[in-house]
């Protein structure tokens, strides 16, 4: 045999047998790969090879746990957008009006280009760029309304006066008072960090209406500037001659970053620990281990002046980082209801093609008393997840009195037209009249005296 034949066939022998060993080594990839060229010769319709792959990738991610998801396109620009708090469009708020399928304005967001143009709350999105939005989707309207900075989009607003005359179902829908807005799109800052009202600036107030001594601050959500948005407000608080207590209202945050709340939390804090994350496996891919404690740094904001942070079942992952951290720290009494109990960290991995991210859990996260946060499946109530209130200070509403809350705090948020006034209905309730835990909150102020 030729020595160049030779050669060639012991190289042959050789990727074979790798092959083989691969295979079985890797014996569940060769048979996914089996399962899709199947599907792809005998499956009765035409399937697309692409949206096959994405959907048996999506369904394996969220196999493993609830919170892990391989996101793509406008899910993945979505969740990108939360946590960086910027986006590209003309700042609106919207809901859809379910009894007519229509889109309508919640709110304008503060100095945006549609509330420079004069868009107000109630005003409803007849069109945008002449394509009617009746029946579309909520998230195809605001997919629309988005777009890169400096181009042009084209809003049929009809006005909220206007809309109230018209939405008669008796009477013949009519275009009259429809008009025709070019925007231009900028880059959108999305609040994080807010206060209890707004003031006719369309700025916030951080003072709690009917206690001048009480501040309030809101967190939404933990992103990429919320660290930065509440040194803003803390900087205003303590500029005030006295204050006799903060709150700091986490109910409703699903969380976000876990460096923004280890920030939230530092702020506070003078030394001590604020988190303890522990991978799921160690570098040599030993079992579980505990690594990266976060500690605070000198220097805490407001010394002197009691906390209280107030939390729901809705109050998750990074909001109950703050939480525990703050209540084991013995800075802040908790108050409201047991949190959610989230206590793991998903990392986001971005894919090659530079369409595709992975979502996955990587690690979970303990509160300073090494205790967990997590709710694992079929956790008792007796055992430790979440962070529970202080003792004396459990208060959960029924479903109706939190959802006359939710309604009532979203007309208080609704940013005033410029020059304008909040709406005076929603002010003539004080927020301790409306809001049970938060009056609970203030009271924890006096017995701390």
């Amino acid at each position: 045999m030729p020595k160049r034949n030779a050669i060639l066939l012991v190289v042959a022998c050789l990727v074979g047998l790798v092959s083989l060993v691969a295979r079985e080594r890797n014996g569940h990839a060769w048979r996914f790969g089996e399962v899709m060229a199947a599907i792809e010769r005998n499956y009765f319709e035409p399937v697309d090879g692409r949206q096959l792959y994405e959907a048996a990738v999506a369904a394996a991610v969220a196999g493993l746990d609830e919170h892990s998801a391989y996101l793509e396109d406008a899910v993945r620009d979505e969740l990108e957008s939360a946590l960086d708090q910027r986006f590209g469009g003309v700042g609106l708020e919207l809901a859809i009006d379910p009894q007519f399928g229509e889109p309508v304005v919640s709110s304008p967001v503060f100095n945006s280009p549609a509330w420079r143009a004069g868009v107000t709350a109630g005003d409803r999105i007849v069109a945008v760029d002449g394509r009617p939005t009746k029946g579309l989707p909520l998230r195809e309207i605001v997919e629309q309304l988005r777009g890169p900075e400096s181009e042009p989009v084209t809003v049929a607003i009809q006005p909220a006066s206007r809309a109230r005359e018209t939405l008669d179902p008796a009477v013949a829908p009519v275009a009259a008072g429809v008009r025709d807005l070019v925007l231009v799109r900028e880059v959108i800052a999305v609040e994080s960090v807010q206060g209890d009202s707004r003031r006719p600036d369309g700025s916030w107030d951080w003072m709690l209406e009917g206690e001048p001594e009480v501040a309030y601050v809101r967190i939404e959500s933990f992103g990429e500037r919320t660290a930065i948005e509440l040194a803003a407000a803390l900087d205003q608080i303590s500029g005030r001659a006295e204050t006799r207590g903060l709150v700091l209202d986490l109910r409703g945050n699903p969380g976000g970053l876990l460096q923004a709340a280890v920030e939230v939390c530092d702020a506070f804090l003078d030394d001590g620990p604020i988190v303890t994350t522990r991978s799921r496996r160690d570098a040599r891919g030993g079992p579980p281990g505990l690594s990266d404690e976060r500690r605070a740094s000198a220097g805490q904001r407001l010394a002197g002046v009691p906390l209280a942070v107030v939390v729901d079942g809705l109050t998750a992952s990074a909001a109950e980082i703050v939480a525990a951290c703050l209540q084991d720290a013995g800075r802040a009494v908790v108050v409201g209801s047991r949190t959610f109990g989230k206590g793991t960290v998903q990392s986001l991995l971005p894919l090659s093609d530079g369409r595709g991210l992975l979502k996955l859990t990587t690690a979970e996260y303990l509160r300073p008393s090494r205790q967990n946060i997590d709710r694992r499946p079929g956790a008792a109530d007796d055992e430790a997840w979440g962070v529970r209130p202080d003792a004396g200070y459990e208060l959960t509403p029924t479903a109706e009195a939190a959802e006359r809350l939710r309604q009532w705090r979203r007309r208080r948020d609704v940013v005033p037209p410029a020059g304008g006034q909040p709406p005076p209905a929603v002010r003539s309730a004080l927020p301790r009249e409306v809001d049970a835990v938060l009056a609970r909150a203030v009271d924890a102020f006096a017995a701390s005296r």
